[in-house]
């Protein structure tokens, strides 16, 4: 009788989503392109992933070239750079994930409070700016600032009488806060714009309610607006989760120079060396994967606890 039961379920779930396809065949029609991208250029591609298990040969494809199992994975663990390569991938994307979190959403309370809207237009429009500068300018510009000598910063230590001739880019002491520098201008106002969106959506009548307790601006922050896009934060912080092992390789190609490359190389900085440089693709799938594998286990484990101790969750 159960098996009928769900037999039967399932026959009425099957027509109801026919129905409903048919029904609203145009918005399915507008978002065909939509499935199209992900097949072709997100799940396509990872038939690419037995590289990682494979000898690849530029005689052969993929399917035919020979089996070398874990071998790759087990190279990587047993090189003697590996423990580095994990160290700074680790210390940069906590950087990058939990350090640089929190400056979007402050950027986004305080432009909510301001109340003359030209104001708040312009404050808008040039914290965005930085985001569409090429990371290639963007990088150049913060060499011309570091430069020794001639760059604004040793210019202003120059005029407290502090040394001149120091070059930052080429210290690895200042890495980190070049990193973090450079992300906070450049990110901080695209980052804020989903916040920013969240806070529009609270319903005044909260704020209404809030002063005629007596509740001061701070308060209204707190018990209000936080609050109110507390789910927000919540689902962007377990998607930024899974790229703490994954920082990016621009960006650090870019910074990287021969004075701070010991903290700059990072598995995304190798997988590019290895793959394009060396022509050791299967490796750099190898490393790759493994990226993408400790990713899923920290979004999954993240969206579990998150649900569990405070009710916010992707899925």
């Amino acid at each position: 009788m159960t098996k009928k039961m769900t037999k039967q379920k399932n026959i009425i779930k099957k027509r109801s989503l026919a129905s409903e396809m048919k029904r609203h065949w145009m918005l399915y029609l507008m978002f065909l392109p939509c499935v199209i991208y992900f097949l072709v250029f997100k799940y396509a591609p990872m038939v690419g992933l037995l590289q990682a298990f494979k000898e690849f040969r530029f005689d052969k494809n993929i399917f035919q070239s020979d089996w070398v199992g874990f071998q790759y994975f087990i190279d990587f663990f047993t090189y003697h750079k590996s423990p580095q390569l994990i160290l700074n991938t680790l210390i940069i994307g906590f950087i990058k994930v939990v350090l640089e979190f929190p400056f979007p959403v402050i950027l986004a309370l305080m432009i909510n409070e301001v109340r003359n809207i030209k104001l708040k237009k312009n404050i808008q429009t040039i914290s965005y700016l930085p985001h569409f500068i090429s990371g290639v300018v963007a990088v150049a510009i913060f060499q011309r600032i570091l430069a020794p000598d001639t760059g604004i910063l040793n210019q202003i230590l120059g005029f407290f009488g502090l040394p001149t001739d120091t070059f930052f880019m080429m210290e690895e002491k200042y890495f980190y806060s070049i990193l973090f520098s450079y992300d906070i201008w450049k990110g901080i106002g695209w980052g804020s714009i989903i916040y920013i969106a969240a806070i529009a959506g609270i319903d005044q009548q909260l704020y209404e309610a809030a002063r005629i307790d007596g509740a001061k601006k701070r308060h209204e922050i707190w018990y209000v607006t936080l609050p109110g896009i507390k789910a927000t934060i919540g689902i962007q912080f377990i998607l930024g989760l899974g790229g703490i092992v994954s920082t990016g390789y621009e960006q650090l190609l870019l910074l990287r120079t021969p004075g701070n490359m010991n903290v700059v190389d990072t598995l995304d900085v190798f997988v590019i060396d290895q793959g394009l440089s060396s022509g050791n693709y299967g490796y750099a799938t190898a490393v790759g994967l493994l990226q993408g594998i400790i990713g899923l286990i920290l979004v999954v484990s993240a969206n579990k606890a998150s649900k569990k101790l405070t009710e916010v969750s992707v899925w």
